[in-house]
């Protein structure tokens, strides 16, 4: 894991809720010579996406929480989408932050998608619901967004809680925890190219 940044984006609206503990959970056990950046985007929230795919004057974003949000994600090898399932799918926050990965897609100078191919694609969710296959809105959308981008995608840990705390009693969840980030990631690829 030498040279590897982590980006923690959290995308609950509620401050250490489930995703979020589970999501420490799993990074407690990352080296000490890993680099961890944590960025709530409660705390740096981003502006609705304007789609400007067809407009010619895309610049690149200074000093703003978008700015933020693009230099840091430019500079991990790692980025872990910690969201909570909500109505099946991310937090609008989180689905914000995919949003203007669009955007970045056409700013000049940053080659956001060369930027981000080979790198890993992660997500740390936590459901009010015992049965998995629910986060399977949730894990297409990020399994099929490092798809396009040509990035590995090292899966979602899923843990169950609803209430602040729960998931700190998902046992399954916190073994899972303990080496989730430990796994070679492979190339995400789209389910019809599987």
């Amino acid at each position: 894991m030498t040279g590897r940044h982590f980006l923690f984006v959290l995308g609950s609206s509620r401050p250490g809720g489930n995703s979020e503990i589970l999501a420490r959970a799993a990074a407690e056990q990352l080296p000490p010579d890993v680099e961890q950046r944590w960025i709530d985007l409660a705390a740096h929230p981003l502006p609705d996406f304007a789609d400007l795919r067809h407009d010619s004057d895309h610049v690149r974003p200074e000093g703003d929480d978008v700015a933020l949000l693009l230099d840091a994600t430019l500079a991990a090898t790692d980025i872990v989408i910690v969201s909570p399932l909500y109505w099946y799918s991310v937090s609008a926050a989180t689905k914000r932050y995919l949003d203007h990965w669009s955007g970045w897609l056409r700013t000049p100078g940053v080659d956001f998608k060369a930027t981000l191919a080979g790198r890993t694609l992660w997500g740390v969710t936590a459901l009010a619901h015992q049965e998995e296959v629910v986060a399977d809105p949730l894990v297409g959308t990020l399994r099929n967004s490092a798809a396009y981008l040509g990035m590995r995608f090292g899966g979602v840990l899923l843990g169950n809680g609803s209430k602040p705390g729960d998931v700190r009693a998902d046992e399954r969840a916190l073994v899972r925890a303990k080496t989730f980030f430990a796994r070679e990631a492979p190339l995400a690829a789209f389910p019809y190219a599987s």
